[in-house]
């Protein structure tokens, strides 16, 4: 049913460029910003990930909170969008459009089109706390800026404020405005988003709520998590789009909790470390790993995660063998 309803939202999108598997994509990693020991943009690191990230298949997001982008200097935005670009990953790539100076916003948009990618995330304007008229005048601009799908991003407990309801019913016919990221945590608001706007897909903005919103219409998952396991969250998704959550508790809810003990993201930086996907922890300040006093609850729940891991792969291997025998014996 999820499935479906997938189609139905993306098929609405009018752009002038092919950017199908963007729209089809179910899972897009916010992908994590490494740092050098001198503060500056690991970008071996930087390859690492995002390959691995295109090696699960996964849709990737540039320059989010995650990101930390709003750390980072407009050069530095243009580096990694560009860096990334070059790897030719053969995956989507969204970037995040994010701060309070709207002008500056709409020409970073513009710059973006130099750079193959194939989706915006629109963030709320910090710190202002429009109201309806505000917040459509500030999307409405920024859709108006390009021709690439836009996902429009709730988020109030970093924006201060959420998108209201009248905005998104003001840009509904608006042909770039694809998607919603809803990270309120609130069902309710994500229910009363799928209401108002049937034909924009929504998406699911808590690693921790895509089984439950999977069942309210969900498209799919903007994740966090999916930094340190991008396989097993790629699972995960499509578990709970298909309704298959019983194999989803408790692991998933504890693992998704400890990437969150503390400001996010620390602990997915720390694990990453952990396991070698990146040289450093580092973030930039006014975030420090060292907010986090001990990686003992992650590592474990890391081999619990591995382990779920090779259950699900060792029973699509025997799905696959069954269906073979199967077949076999049919005379197919």
């Amino acid at each position: 049913m999820n499935h479906n309803n997938l189609l139905i939202h993306t098929s609405t999108a009018q752009t002038s460029t092919d950017h199908s598997s963007a729209l089809q994509t179910v899972l897009w990693t916010a992908l994590v910003t490494p740092f050098t020991a001198n503060n500056s943009i690991d970008f071996d690191s930087l390859t690492v990930i995002a390959t691995k990230q295109a090696q699960a298949g996964n849709g990737i997001l540039l320059l989010g909170s995650t990101g930390e982008g709003l750390a980072l200097t407009r050069d530095e935005h243009q580096q990694i969008v560009e860096f990334v670009c070059q790897l030719n990953l053969n995956t989507p790539l969204m970037v995040a459009v994010g701060g309070y100076n709207l002008t500056e916003q709409i020409a970073w948009v513009k710059q973006c089109h130099h750079y193959a990618i194939d989706a915006f995330l629109l963030g709320t304007p910090i710190y202002a706390k429009p109201g309806a008229v505000g917040q459509t005048h500030w999307f409405e601009q920024l859709l108006d800026a390009t021709n690439l799908p836009c996902m429009l991003y709730n988020v109030p407990s970093r924006s201060g404020v959420e998108i209201p309801l009248q905005t998104v019913i003001n840009l509904a016919e608006h042909p770039n405005f694809w998607a919603m990221k809803e990270a309120s945590g609130d069902i309710n608001k994500f229910l009363a988003y799928r209401q108002a706007v049937p034909n924009v897909a929504i998406f699911s903005g808590e690693d921790s709520m895509m089984p439950y919103l999977a069942n309210a219409g969900a498209c799919g998952l903007v994740s966090v998590c999916a930094n340190a396991w991008p396989e097993a969250t790629k699972y995960y998704v499509e578990l709970s789009l298909l309704g298959q959550t019983q194999a989803l508790f408790p692991l998933w809810h504890n693992a998704i909790a400890s990437l969150f003990s503390v400001a996010n993201p620390i602990p997915v930086k720390m694990l990453m470390h952990c396991q070698n996907e990146i040289s450093l922890p580092n973030l930039r300040a006014p975030l420090t790993h060292l907010e986090l006093e001990s990686t003992s609850t992650l590592l474990s729940i890391d081999l619990q995660i591995d382990n779920w891991l090779d259950q699900q792969n060792n029973g699509v291997k025997i799905l696959k063998n069954s269906s073979l025998t199967i077949n076999q014996a049919i005379g197919a």
